[in-house]
Formats: C-alpha cells, sequence, structure tokens
C-alpha cells in the first residue's frame, strides 16, 4: 500500500496566506486496481477502508476538515457549517466564512471550480458538469460568496480545475441546445466513429463565459484534461470504474 504523502496540482492563490486551496491527483493513495492511488470518493465500489485512510491523508494535506457533498448535478449551493450539523441536502457547491472548513467536490471529467473573495473573507468550491453550468451554479455560488462577504462579483477570484477537455468532450445536440447561441463559440462540428454528427465541447470556455458574464474578472486555471492524462486523473469517460479527484479550499 503507497505511503506516500497525497501529490496534488499546484493551486497559485493569488490572496495570501488566508485561503489554502488544493487540488488532488491519483498521487500518494492507498486504492488500488481501478482506483488505484488518491480515490477519495466514497459512492464508487472502493474499499472503504482505503478510501477512509485516503480521505485523512487529503485532510492532513487540507490543515482543515474536507466537507464532502452529495453531488447530483444541480445547481443547490449550500453553507459549510449546515453540511457538518447535518441540515444540508444534496448539493453541488459549498461556500464557508468558517476558518479550518474545507470547501470541497469532487470530480472525475466534470469541472471542479473554487472561489474567494480578495479579502478571504468567504471560500466556496462548485461542481460544474455541462447540465450544473447550463443551469446556473456557478452564478448561484457567486452569489452566496458575495453575500456572504460583501464583495462584488469583480472581487472575486475563480480557479477552474482538471476536467474533460476540448478535444475529449463529445457531445449531441441536447448539450449545445442548453447553452444556446451565447455558448456557441464553444461548440466545434465532430462526426462520431460511426459518422453520426456530434459536437467537441469545450467545458472550461463555457465556465469562463459564464463567469465572466456574472462580472468575474479573475479567472485562473482549467488548462487540465482527465481523459487525456491517465497517470495522473481519474476519467470516468475513459474508465467507466474509476475513482474521484477533490478541489478543496478553505479559509485559515
Amino acid at each position: 500500500m503507497p505511503s506516500e504523502a497525497p501529490g496534488g496540482l499546484a493551486v497559485a492563490w493569488p490572496f495570501g496566506p488566508s485561503v489554502r486551496a488544493h487540488m488532488s491527483t491519483r498521487a500518494g493513495g492507498a486504492s488500488t486496481g481501478p482506483y488505484a492511488g488518491l480515490n477519495l470518493g466514497a459512492h464508487v465500489g472502493d474499499d472503504a477502508a482505503a478510501v477512509q485512510l485516503n480521505r485523512q491523508r487529503w485532510a492532513a494535506s487540507m490543515q482543515a476538515t474536507p466537507v464532502w457533498l452529495q453531488q447530483v448535478h444541480g445547481t443547490m449551493v449550500v453553507d459549510a457549517v449546515d453540511v457538518v450539523e447535518g441540515r444540508a441536502g444534496p448539493a453541488d457547491a459549498v461556500f464557508s466564512t468558517q476558518p479550518g472548513l474545507a470547501c470541497t467536490v469532487l470530480v472525475a471529467d466534470c469541472l471542479p471550480v473554487l472561489m474567494a473573495d480578495a479579502q478571504g473573507r468567504c471560500v466556496a468550491a462548485a461542481h460544474a458538469g455541462w447540465r450544473g453550468l447550463a443551469a446556473g451554479v456557478l452564478e448561484n455560488t457567486l452569489t452566496a460568496v458575495c453575500g456572504a462577504s460583501g464583495a462584488s462579483t469583480g472581487e472575486v477570484t475563480a480557479w477552474l480545475g482538471p476536467c474533460i477537455g476540448p478535444r475529449s468532450f463529445e457531445v449531441g445536440d441536447d448539450v449545445s441546445d442548453a447553452f444556446g447561441a451565447q455558448g456557441a463559440p464553444y461548440f466545434r462540428a465532430h462526426r462520431r466513429r460511426d459518422g453520426s454528427p456530434a459536437w467537441l465541447a469545450d467545458l472550461p470556455g463555457l465556465a469562463r463565459m459564464r463567469l465572466a458574464a456574472a462580472g468575474v474578472a479573475r479567472i485562473e486555471g482549467g488548462q487540465w484534461c482527465t481523459v487525456e492524462d491517465a497517470d495522473r486523473f481519474f476519467s470516468y469517460r475513459r474508465d467507466g470504474v474509476t475513482g474521484r479527484l477533490a478541489a478543496s479550499i478553505a479559509r485559515v
């Protein structure tokens, strides 16, 4: 069983030591088989003891308590304190003004988005698959951050983590239609292997579009493809049975 500390992507958060943000990779975990590495998903069929150890290691790396959600590809945003105290139901985004609680989302091709206001008064994490993104999960998260911190949207920074990239995200008309004319530049006409028409969608590009339209001026990250980098990332689209990555952010 590997014993090294969890690895992860560097998240260069611009607002100093008041905010800590981490993004996991497969490195440093106890899971084996299709979940090999740091699988942080407790709902995907992995050995429960391995997942528990992985989550303990992740909490140690964050130096905070991860707040795990029951994600449903929706738009609900909840307060981390309500999750910890059992008052929150299923949600796809979480915010916190409480130091020591790490807002966390799990992904394996969907886009994780971390946010914080310029003073580090409120942090948030959002799980943005195409359904949640089209329905407004990022705008709802931004509203929660601004409401809790008193910041304007222009004072919020967003960081986009690894997700399925624009060379791999093959979708149908239902996805392109969900974003309307505004989203058209982020879809490229494509043929499936059987010759049928499809689109290649740029999920990070769509997120940047939605965030910019909502007033966010500083948007970082978004350059990693989970499908193309099997050594570092879990990908449901690529593998089917696989683990989950975590994106976490906390006030410290």
